[in-house]
């Protein structure tokens, strides 16, 4: 039984997600974590808020800590309320985007060339799209799942989630009674290994994302005297040694489990002694899980001085820091011997890495509606190099994955697509995205 009605037209799920994913677009959400600046998540949670009480769903709405920061909850009763419920979350808010980059509009929501375009096709509002389309098909049609679902749509993901995820977590656990698992992004795409042949990368860990301050402080003084103490000079010094530094490879559980189905799969050898040379095998999603070996640390701000004749007395920078589980203490002394004792440093977001062990009825349910759309589908866990709402979440005790089902075509550079120029999702993947999403709450 697929994602169809009985005579083979397609459900009212399938049937408008395409114009959910649309209209979302449309709606600019764009998260500059500037409160002068950034858009807000109030009109698009409206929007989903909307469509769920108008197939009868009972929604709280919640502005979290601050103005336009707007979250959607809403659940689902299912068939055995003693069952742990399961979690299903998207965020509304997207990266900002430059029109004048792209070849579409971002925020228009462009339905052509096969493909949904505009910021936030593939991170994250094709699958908010899925969520909406199956949450109404159910209500509407009387689906009772397995269990309860809690449908969540929050805000602030893209800075990390302190007026979404983070502040549910610790204002409104009551909200997430139950849960025990939790499904959101990125996971459940194909990557093609062979004629025809996919494998679907279920996200079952994730990296820290910890962004770091570093700052250097020395004698100010006039620019054209000889001058021993500079900050900028200490502080760039260090950036450099930093920014340089290669961490060495960790194979952690979930990424040894992904290289060694990947082994098994294609038939190539991908040997551990050349771990990087070996995912690049794997194509552009190389970049992805390529990153997963070991940590980083990459600057990505600098900051000082006010004219160019005076030394300030101070020069900050700013590292987007990545550490794989378990690596917390061993990397820190890695920095602090790279920054030297002259260089101060401290967190600005600090949020924890999340690994999931990847077996159960969860996962088998992932593989099996994935096998009725695409009856070869393997599936494979991997871990993510970026972060995602996991994060809080796991903090109530879910076990978290990243499934939000997309087919791909072989030669969609799909890593790319993430906050990048020309964002898009194709159509077919949409549609079948959301056939399959609707057969595994069903069966989950």
């Amino acid at each position: 039984m697929t994602g169809t009605n009985p005579q083979g037209s397609p459900s009212s799920a399938e049937a408008e997600v395409v114009e959910l994913c649309s209209e979302l677009i449309r709606i600019d959400t764009s998260n500059t974590a500037d409160p002068e600046t950034l858009a807000g998540e109030a009109e698009a949670a409206d929007y989903v808020a909307a469509k769920l009480r108008e197939v009868g769903y009972e929604v709280e709405v919640l502005e979290s800590g601050a103005p336009k920061r707007m979250n959607v909850i809403a659940r689902l009763e299912g068939a055995d309320r003693e069952r742990g419920a399961l979690l299903v979350h998207g965020h509304l808010d997207v990266v900002p985007a430059d029109p004048g980059e792209w070849s579409v509009h971002p925020f228009s929501g462009a339905v052509q060339d096969g493909y949904v375009w505009g910021r936030g096709a593939v991170d994250m509002k094709d699958m908010d799209a899925m969520m909406l389309a199956v949450a109404r098909r159910f209500r509407r049609e009387g689906i009772v799942p397995p269990r309860d679902i809690v449908w969540a749509f929050v805000a602030d993901e893209e800075a990390g989630g302190k007026f979404g995820a983070q502040w549910l977590v610790a204002n409104r656990p009551d909200l997430f009674e139950g849960c025990t698992e939790a499904v959101g992004e990125v996971g459940g795409f194909s990557l093609t290994y062979a004629d025809d042949r996919r494998v679907y990368l279920v996200e079952s860990a994730e990296k820290s994302m910890a962004w770091m301050r570093l700052r250097a402080r020395g004698k100010p003084g006039h620019g054209s005297f000889l001058h021993d103490d500079n900050a900028v000079t200490t502080l760039s010094e260090a950036v450099g040694r930093l920014g340089n530094h290669t961490f060495p490879i960790v194979l952690t559980d979930t990424v040894r489990a992904f290289v060694e189905r990947m082994r098994e799969l294609t038939g190539q050898e991908l040997p551990e002694e050349d771990l990087e040379g070996a995912m690049a095998k794997l194509g552009p999603i190389a970049r992805m899980v390529g990153a997963t070996v070991r940590d980083t640390a990459n600057p990505t701000m600098l900051s000082a001085g006010y004219k160019s004749n005076v030394i300030p007395s101070t020069a900050e920078a700013v590292i987007d820091c990545r550490i794989l589980p378990g690596r917390r203490d061993a990397f820190l002394a890695e920095v602090d011997e790279l920054i030297g004792p002259d260089v101060e440093r401290e967190w600005i977001t600090d949020l924890p890495s999340v690994e999931t062990p990847f077996d159960g009825a969860l996962t088998e349910a992932m593989h099996a509606a994935l096998r009725t759309e695409d009856p070869t589908a393997e599936i494979t866990p991997y871990m993510l190099s970026g972060g995602t709402d996991a994060k809080s979440f796991a903090k109530l005790g879910m076990d978290c994955y990243g499934f939000a089902p997309l087919r791909l075509p072989p030669d969609l550079d799909f890593a790319s697509l993430f906050h990048g120029i020309d964002e898009r999702v194709p159509v077919d993947a949409l549609t079948f995205g959301t056939r399959v999403l609707d057969r595994f709450l069903r069966t989950a």
